[in-house]
Order: structure tokens, then sequence, then C-alpha cells
């Protein structure tokens, strides 16, 4: 019997995948539960499994390009007698696009109920990241010596650059801070250079679009940060990042404003249980990502630095699970770094708000004397959707996150 394999949606936004690397060439055995190939999805690379044992017959598309859900990308035979029968099929006529049943998985419970068993690629094949793979060419590195530590064996950049011992170029991701936006390394190109976009930037370019039908608003507010950045300097060498620190801040106002937690049905409005704050993070190459800090309010402050910089590091190489970025409740998008003063964010569709962070920057105020006085301030912005959200439930939820930063910020440490 020959069997089609169909390109899987990986998340539930996902209309098409570009395929990094096929782990098995023509006329390989495959076993049931095996990795395949790896499929680029919206916003990360995922491992794709088989749910049958054979040979890979043909592959009608080749690692580097680009699938819709569902179309074949490639044939796989049960047994080696049928594989010129299947090498003829892809020849003589187009397979069916339309899958009446996925030939492959990436295995996730979230995209498939049929079992897949966990197989691991055979050594001579080596699995690696693109980034990965980048790196080790640049520093004539035989990715066959490393010993990857990502998942089922995996290589990535950092495995690289551990080997290197020295920062990543400039081409890799900015190293992990404590911005929840770091400035990405923008590509050489010619003037009148046409660059495709990615897979990532194309998902994004969806997500905006979307976002054009829902009514918004904005709300700004100057929040004085001395009393946090103060306990930030007593507790970062214990690991503690400004973005834990914020989000925890966010988490625990929204536990008071169940409303800016929720987002809009047509049925009606949707409060949320679990508070997840998502961070955006912008990717090299172009596009951003937002990890997300899964129950927020309920993680101690350093537990969630330490997740944090996890997911980070996964975001950019491209390594988080669908639920690790699109599970969020409440966005933070933060350009402080760069020292801008106040910008506005685009609300993502599927929740309610979004806060934009400036920088926090010495500004000189009239204290409650009449004498001035110097106070460092950060001025947000946040951006709610008018269907679920009116202008004071914004500004009751700014004024309860600025107190908090303000006047206990001690409490993001209980």
């Amino acid at each position: 019997m020959i069997r089609e394999l169909f390109m899987p949606a990986l998340s539930s936004t996902m209309t098409e995948g570009k395929i990094v690397s096929w782990l098995k060439s023509p006329g390989d055995k495959v076993a049931k539960g095996e990795t395949v190939l790896i499929v680029e999805s919206d916003k990360a690379d995922m491992d794709v499994e088989s749910f049958y044992d054979g040979y890979l017959a043909v592959i009608t598309v080749p690692a580097g390009e680009t699938a819709p859900v569902g179309s074949t990308i490639g044939l796989v035979a049960e047994t080696e007698a049928e594989i010129a029968e299947a090498k003829a099929k892809a020849h003589s006529a187009t397979p069916a696009s339309t899958p009446t049943a996925a030939a492959v998985s990436n295995g996730s419970p979230q995209t498939s109920s049929a079992p897949v068993a966990v197989a691991t690629v055979p050594a001579a094949r080596v699995v690696a990241s693109p980034r990965a793979r980048k790196l080790a060419k640049e520093h004539n590195i035989d990715l066959k010596t490393l010993k990857g530590t990502g998942p089922r064996g995996r290589i990535t950049a950092a495995d690289v650059e551990a080997l290197i011992g020295t920062a990543p170029a400039p081409v890799v991701a900015p190293a992990v801070t404590s911005s929840p936006m770091a400035a990405p390394t923008a590509p050489v190109v010619a003037k009148e250079d046409l660059v495709p976009l990615t897979t990532l930037q194309n998902a994004v370019v969806r997500n905006m679009v979307a976002s054009l039908a829902i009514p918004d608003f904005h709300v700004a507010y100057t929040i004085t940060t001395d009393a946090l950045d103060r306990l930030y300097q007593q507790i970062k060498s214990k690991g503690v990042t400004m973005t834990a620190l914020l989000a925890k801040a966010i988490a625990l106002t929204l536990q008071k404003h169940p409303i800016m937690n929720a987002y809009y049905t047509e049925q009606g409005i949707q409060y949320r249980q679990d508070i997840n704050v998502a961070v955006a993070v912008a990717m090299p190459g172009g596009g951003l990502i937002t990890p997300v800090l899964k129950n927020a309010d309920q993680i101690d402050i350093y537990t969630l630095s330490r997740t944090w910089k996890d997911l980070v590091e996964r975001a950019r190489a491209k390594q988080l699970q669908p639920e690790e970025y699109n599970s969020g409740t409440f966005s933070l998008s933060n350009l402080g770094m760069f020292g801008v003063d106040s910008f506005d964010a685009i609300l993502t569709p599927g929740q309610g708000a979004i806060m934009a962070v400036g920088a926090s920057q010495p500004t000189v105020v009239a204290t409650e004397e009449g004498l001035l006085g110097v106070k460092r301030q950060m001025k947000v912005n946040i951006t709610c959707d008018h269907r679920v959200i009116y202008g004071a439930d914004a500004a009751a939820f700014l004024r309860d996150l600025a107190k908090l930063i303000e006047t206990n910020p001690q409490a993001l440490t209980l």
C-alpha cells in the first residue's frame, strides 16, 4: 500500500509550513513514530513523525520549500517492492491535496489523538537547528562531534556556541537580557533587493491584518519606578529579570481587574481563570514571537525569571511548542531598552489588551512640598478592545498597577 505524507497543521493558526530538512532520504526505511522531517510552522521548528511503518519512496516537496497545510509532501511505500510504483505514481499524477487521513504528525496531543512513538534519529544523521548549522559552517565545526541538548538530541545554536567559546556571530540573536525585546540584527541587503517574507513574518502579517477589525483605543499613564529600580538592584544577582518583575506586577494587578484578562467572542465576553502574560521578543531575521509566562500571578519571581530565560532561549532557537507562544491572555511589549519614550502596541487577536512600556528615565518633577526633584519615570500605553474593555476599566487597571510598582514593589517577591 502506498500512503501520502501530508503537511500537518502544527498550530491552530498555521496555513502553510516550510520544510526545514528531511531526516530521511528516498528509499530509507521509516518506523511508526519516527521523526521523518522538520517543519517550520508559524513560529517554531517542529519534528514531524510518521504514523506508519514502511519506506520513504518519494519526496515531492524538498527542503527549503513551502507547502499549504494538507498538501502532499511525500509518499510512503509499505514494502520495498512498492517504491517503484510510488515513484511512477508521483510522476504520472498530482496527489490529492486534501487528505482523508494524516500520514504524519508532530506527535503533540493538541494536534493529533493518534498515539505516536518517540524514535531516535539514526546516529548517521545530524539533527540540528538552522542557526546551529549556520554557526557550525561559519566556524568550520563538524556537527557530528557535538552532542545536542535540544529535544530528542537536536543540536541547538547554544551547543555550537558552547564549543566555540565566544558570543554568537552578528547574525545570531542577541544574548538574553533583562529586556523583553532585544534588538535583532538587520540582514545586509542591496538597496533594490526583494527579500521574501519568512514563515514567521507571514504569521505576523496575518495577525496584524486581523487586528484591523478590532475597535481599539489607547490609554497612557506615567509610573514612577524608583522603588522598583531599587528592588531590582537588590535581587538581580539572584537571576531576577526586569521582564519578570513587570510581568509579575501585571499579573497581580489583573487579579483585581479580570475584565482586562478577558476577550471578545460573538457569544459574549469570555473571562479566563488563568493569567498568562505574553511578552514580545524580536527574532533574528525579522518578525517577533510572544513567549508566555503561564500563571504568572501564582509563580514566585525567581522561578518566573528562570522560566523567562528558558523561554527566550528556546524561542530564538525556534523550539517552542505552540502552547508556549499562543496561550497568552494579556500581552506586554517593551521598547524601553532603545530609549523610546512611549509607543502604541497593536492588539493581539484573541486578547483584550496589550501594554506598551517605554524607557524609565530621570525626570524633573514637582514634589508635594512644591519643590523640584528628580524621579525615574516610565510611560506605559495600553491598547484595549473596546468591545470588552472601556476607558474607565483601563484607567483603573493602570492606576492600580502604578500603585503596586510605586508603593509596594516588595509584593512582587512574595
